[in-house]
């Protein structure tokens, strides 16, 4: 059996040429052309970031993640002006700003988690159950890329050590999302978010005199948060917890259970 990357076979001479021959002239022995970083160029490899992972201790970080979601969604539910939207808004809302909402969740708590390599099934489990196959290969599966994704965007932030009142606003600011699509009450969602920059920004400037590049580093940051895909959040962290059942109904259901 090969044991090779797929990425170093026949088939990407063909399509890199050019890549292809310098490799092979490294794995002869021969000189490498000046300039040329072998480590750097093998970090580049696919395969690596392609590779399906799971959580490596699923009980602890599922009960933690558990623990995030449900502060996530009390914190949705206990702000006011969410609360006086159409109830429309606060759907389409929740549906946009869950996944962020909840990676802020933990970095703010600090949850850190270990990943490993997807278990192969047996050939006679993918036999017996090639429905359920076909649906999991339907969903999209965590890979080494999006999680890595995600852990930088977690050290990101905790390098930036916020405090409790800048975690506040700025989850004010990416639940008030005037972009999120057919909002009734647009304009009042619009000026929200203003009001969580604004806040956010004294914030800063009180904590944090003299480092005018904070808040900018801090939204900045806030950015990678839609890079990040709510279906990787929830295949990791849920997918063992909830099975099949769809994650968003389930927090519809307490986001408006009174």
């Amino acid at each position: 059996m090969d044991n090779r990357c797929q990425c170093a076979t026949n088939g990407d001479a063909l399509l890199n040429p050019i890549l292809y021959t310098i490799l092979s002239q490294m794995d002869s022995g021969r000189p490498t052309p000046r300039g040329f970083n072998y480590h750097a160029t093998a970090h580049r490899c696919n395969c690596e970031l392609r590779r399906t992972v799971c959580l490596k201790r699923p009980s602890e970080a599922c009960q933690e993640a558990s623990a995030v979601l449900v502060k996530t969604v009390h914190f949705m539910k206990n702000l006011p002006a969410f609360n006086q939207m159409p109830q429309k808004d606060q759907f389409s809302l929740l549906r946009s700003c869950w996944a962020p909402l909840f990676i802020l969740g933990l970095a703010q708590e600090r949850v850190e988690f270990e990943v490993t390599d997807t278990p192969a099934d047996s050939m006679l489990k993918k036999i017996l159950l090639n429905r359920q196959e076909r649906y999991e290969t339907e969903r999209e599966q965590p890979t080494m890329a999006g999680v890595s994704k995600l852990q930088s965007c977690l050290k990101k932030f905790w390098s930036l050590d916020l405090s409790p009142k800048e975690y506040a606003y700025l989850k004010g600011i990416t639940i008030f999302n005037p972009d999120v699509p057919e909002l009734k009450a647009a304009l009042f969602v619009e000026c929200l978010q203003q009001e969580a920059q604004h806040a956010l920004s004294e914030v800063v400037q009180l904590l944090h005199p003299g480092e005018r590049e904070r808040f900018p580093r801090i939204l900045l940051t806030a950015s990678m948060l839609q890079g990040i895909t709510p279906s990787l959040i929830a295949e990791l962290f849920f997918r063992p917890v909830t099975g099949q059942t769809d994650l968003l109904e389930l927090l519809v259901d307490m986001l408006f259970c009174r």
